[in-house]
């Protein structure tokens, strides 16, 4: 048994055994591995994402097969290659449509909950389900100043001016960085830790931009399978990226609530 890198929410370990194939083994004592089990079975089942066959799923222990992955795309074509790749697996992804937004249980980010009751409107649900559960979250727990979280609560009261509704929901995998994709010879073998949702798909884009996890090959592909809208660049990158930045200062504290408050601070 092999320990793997990762380990925020679970141990993981690769286990070899006789005669089979290897698996992946995430551990988790407090429980919450069901969830992640759950939305990788969804992937597979309802979406071409590649993502890891589950084999077992419980609260304390999920078996997963185990992807080949090399740790990188590889040399620079393999690089673009794979980002070519990932344009279009994400593009397929944001096409797959609800009636409205949230899912069909609660999910999570890393070991944070995402609460997804279904609302018919996107700003309302980006609010009260995003914006103000981590906002509240991060302030319960003192990373989150509370000048700052007054802001946040300030801004939100005014959320309408800045995002406007998408023309329907698309599934997002929720948390694509490079540690949840596992490239393998210059391709994307599979993404892994999901936090899924039905959301404007803008919200990824804007995601991938903020912790660059893929570079320009990737953008130019994918806005040419799903063109932004205008305002993209000019507000609502900044503003959903305010999503993923409470998270990060929830688990990561002062440098990532001051990108918080910057980006209140333009739109005061």
């Amino acid at each position: 048994m092999t320990r793997l890198l990762g380990g925020c929410v679970a141990e993981v370990y690769r286990v070899e055994l006789a005669g089979e194939a290897p698996l992946v083994v995430k551990l988790a004592a407090s429980g919450g591995l069901a969830v992640e089990g759950f939305m990788l079975d969804y992937l597979a089942s309802e979406t071409n994402l590649p993502v890891p066959r589950t084999r077992h799923v419980s609260e304390t222990l999920l078996l997963m097969d185990f992807v080949d992955n090399d740790g990188a795309a590889g040399d620079p074509g393999g690089r673009q290659s794979a980002e070519l790749q990932a344009a279009e697996q994400l593009a397929a992804l944001h096409a797959v449509t609800a009636e409205a937004y949230g899912f069909e249980r609660d999910t999570v980010i890393g070991a944070l909950p995402q609460p997804n009751p279904w609302t018919s409107s996107w700003c309302d649900f980006f609010r009260e389900q995003r914006l103000l559960v981590m906002g509240r979250i991060a302030r319960e727990s003192g990373r989150l100043p509370a000048e700052t979280h007054r802001a946040l609560e300030a801004f939100c009261g005014r959320l309408e001016r800045f995002i406007d509704p998408p023309p329907r929901p698309g599934l997002v995998h929720g948390d694509v960085w490079t540690g949840n994709i596992l490239f393998d010879s210059g391709r994307v073998a599979a993404y892994i830790d999901p936090a899924l949702y039905f959301a404007d798909p803008e919200v990824e884009i804007a995601y991938i931009e903020l912790l660059s996890t893929f570079g320009p090959a990737f953008h130019r592909r994918y806005e040419e399978l799903r063109p932004q809208r205008p305002g993209y660049r000019e507000a609502r990158r900044d503003i959903y990226n305010l999503f993923p930045l409470l998270v990060h200062t929830q688990i990561c504290g002062p440098p990532y609530a001051q990108m918080v408050r910057d980006i209140l601070d333009r739109y005061d």
